[in-house]
């Protein structure tokens, strides 16, 4: 073969994967490892389940898990049917883009964009405050929070540049450490016979129990430890054999996380004891250190070095999870720019098939919501955790809303699928129980975000104000027509 005919080749390849993000760089193991890490498995159980045992359903915590997964089980059969048919690093937006319109596509990709940079930016402002005083105890070295936030931010475009499969491998590290410490001393509670009061199986998971105190909190709450299980769908482009392999991760990345959380706060209920718990947990929050309710309990089973490991690996669990958002936002960012809502600069791809214009673009997006926080001497976790926090999963159930009506009109138009369970019943059902989250959300709001009602009210006009700014675009800009394989 002369080196004409090689070269030639070697366009022809280059031509025909113009514009798309590195294929077959990621399996059904993989993309698991993105969800869980999306999750952060140990932010969102010492996070979480404090507040939720103490101010929400109290024992009945792990019960309003496994609700939210019923919901979220709903929801994901009309998300993947429409996924065997859209392969596509938008997602969402490009889901209910094909049901609902372009315009109403371009709407719900402001959304989803701004969710994905407000969660990391939540993080980032959690993660500062947590390994300043991992340093400072360790060191002696106090220096504000933002610094370690903003140096992590380097470190995390970073590592988004290099490729999604080498992302994969890193987090899969700081999701296992974290989650098999959890799951091991859930596990040898649950065959100890639970706490000094059994396993409380009724007291946790009975309708009484789930229904119990204020169980909008702990739903509200359960929903947010789901935020980040669609990113099965944004990698697809990336996935082998993506018809198979995001349909399996999406059903095992909800089996496993509300499986986890689920086992985990009944087993902490448990270790405290069903009628003690609620006041348990609401003496760590009064002390200001909410993980204690979860720490506690580990370390009287393993003893005190967990006081110790546990601290670090939440530091872990936190940098998991701002990477796995990083990449997700900056594949929006590519898929906007490659269709047309976006300059197409974005969809720059280097050496490794990585967005990595689009990766400098929401890494500023990061310092541009972190620092205002810093320069106003704001506490991160009262303010940016907390707000940004409520945000983000108030826009993301809008998503799924307008994601599950999409793909009901998408079929009963198209009829490229006529399972009625699939791409009507089960869809259907999932627009009235997601609006019923989202009414418990707005309900709940102010506890969500820990501050008054005029800053919720504030908050919660964003999300629609950046879908108004997304419904703007789409009428100012026309698609872009990709250039034809070759």
């Amino acid at each position: 073969m002369d080196s004409q005919t090689v070269s030639a080749e070697q366009t022809a390849r280059d031509a025909s994967t113009a514009g798309k993000l590195k294929p077959n760089a990621l399996g059904v193991l993989g993309i698991l490892f993105l969800v869980l890490s999306a999750q952060a498995p140990l932010t969102g159980i010492a996070g979480s389940v404090p507040i939720s045992v103490a101010i929400g359903n109290g024992p009945g915590t792990a019960g309003a898990y496994v609700l939210v997964g019923v919901v979220t089980l709903l929801f994901a059969v009309g998300f993947v049917t429409m996924g065997r048919h859209v392969v596509d690093a938008g997602a969402f937006y490009t889901y209910i883009g094909k049901g609902l319109g372009r315009t109403a596509g371009a709407g719900s990709a402001g959304v989803a964009l701004f969710a994905y940079c407000a969660i990391q930016a939540a993080m980032y402002g959690l993660y500062g405050a947590i390994v300043n005083g991992l340093v400072s105890a360790h060191t002696g070295l106090d220096l504000p929070w933002w610094v370690w936030s903003l140096a992590t931010m380097a470190v995390v475009q970073l590592l988004g540049a290099t490729g999604i499969d080498m992302g994969a491998k890193l987090l899969a590290v700081f999701v296992l450490a974290e989650f098999s410490i959890l799951l091991v001393f859930s596990l040898v509670t649950l065959f100890k016979g639970g706490g000094p009061e059994g396993l409380g199986i009724s007291e946790t998971f009975s309708p009484s129990a789930v229904t119990q105190g204020a169980p909008g909190v702990a739903v509200m709450f359960a929903l947010a430890s789901m935020f980040g299980f669609e990113a099965t769908a944004i990698y697809g482009e990336e996935a082998r054999e993506p018809k198979k392999t995001v349909p399996r991760a999406t059903y095992l990345a909800i089996v496993v996380v509300v499986g986890f959380f689920a086992l985990t706060s009944w087993m902490l209920v448990s270790a405290h004891g069903p009628s003690t718990a609620v006041e348990a947990a609401g003496k760590a929050l009064e002390s200001g250190d909410s993980t204690a309710f979860v720490f506690a309990p580990i370390a009287a089973e393993f003893g005190n070095w967990v006081n110790d490991v546990l601290p670090v690996l939440l530091a872990t669990s936190l940098f998991a999870g701002l990477l796995t958002f990083h990449n997700s936002a900056n594949r929006y960012l590519f898929s906007l720019g490659r269709d047309g809502l976006l300059p197409g600069r974005l969809c720059t791809l280097n050496s490794r098939r990585s967005p990595w214009v689009a990766g400098c673009v929401q890494t500023a997006v990061a310092v541009a919501l972190v620092v205002p926080f810093a320069l106003a001497g704001k506490d991160p976790v009262l303010t940016l955790f907390s707000w940004f926090s409520g945000v983000a999963v108030l826009g993301m159930m809008l998503l799924y809303l307008l994601t599950s009506v999409s793909v009901v009109v998408f079929f009963r138009r198209e009829r490229l699928d006529t399972r009625l369970w699939n791409t009507l019943i089960a869809p259907a059902l999932a627009t009235v129980a997601v609006a019923g989250a989202v009414w418990l959300i707005l309900d709940n709001f102010t506890t969500l975000i820990g501050g008054d009602s005029d800053t919720a009210l504030w908050l919660e006009l964003t999300v629609p104000a950046v879908m108004a700014l997304g419904l703007v675009a789409a009428r100012l800009t026309r698609p872009r027509v990709p250039a034809a394989d070759a």
